[in-house]
């Protein structure tokens, strides 16, 4: 078995509202191997964005203990750190795309690369490699209002692998998107699948959560099913 690439024991994220206590996650186990294709399901405040929000380190627990690639992601100094990992290990993929409307799409997907600091030229060649690698190579000089639902969808599928990143997190990917341009993105995240990419994907249709090696159930911030 591959070794795992997320290990999650007892994790917490509880948030005070006046007097109210939010328990959104409530000591929840899970374990992510590398090259897994993972679907996380649940009902409406299940935990299922705060988990991915945890994740992809945009947020900080409660308590508990979140391990990526064996580090503990909740003794990192201080949100420059964070941020680092962020840029360094994982990819994102966002129902709405998050594009810059006024950058091309070479510009859009050059954005992490930027953040790392990496020089003009190979900016453009990484940015070029990772459209070519999504099918559009040909669009590196269009906007996003010059592109469908679908191939905007690519672009943002291309700035998150754009890093070699160790996870790709994608958030309701399909979900702005007709069936037919759905149903091209579910194949393309099949083929990054099968190329050793590991996939977490956060969803409530059952036919995209189909595609996954696994499906991963909350309910009241725990893992159910």
């Amino acid at each position: 078995m591959p070794e795992a690439l997320i290990s999650i024991q007892e994790l917490k994220r509880y948030y005070d509202l006046g007097s109210e206590c939010i328990r959104a996650l409530d000591g929840l186990n899970l374990e992510i191997r590398k090259g897994e294709y993972l679907a996380i399901m649940g009902p409406s405040g299940s935990g299922k964005s705060t988990l991915m929000n945890l994740i992809g380190c945009l947020d900080r627990a409660t308590g508990g203990s979140y391990l990526l690639e064996g580090r503990d992601v909740a003794a990192l100094g201080g949100d420059v750190e964070l941020s680092r990992l962020r840029g360094r290990e994982i990819g994102f993929i966002f129902q709405t795309f998050n594009l810059l409307p006024r950058s091309s799409a070479l510009e859009n997907v050059e954005l992490p690369l930027i953040y790392q600091g990496k020089a003009s030229a190979e900016r453009c060649r990484l940015a070029r490699r990772a459209l070519e690698r999504v099918g559009l190579g040909d669009r590196a000089e269009h906007l996003p209002s010059q592109m469908s639902g679908g191939q905007r969808q690519r672009v943002a599928i291309a700035r998150a692998l754009v890093t070699e990143p160790s996870i790709l997190l994608a958030d309701e990917p399909t979900g702005n998107l007709d069936s037919r341009t759905g149903e091209e993105i579910l194949a393309l995240f099949d083929g990054l699948h099968a190329d050793g990419h590991t996939l977490i994907v956060v969803t409530h249709e059952d036919h995209v959560a189909a595609r996954a090696q696994r499906i991963v159930r909350l309910r009241d911030g725990r893992v159910e099913d």
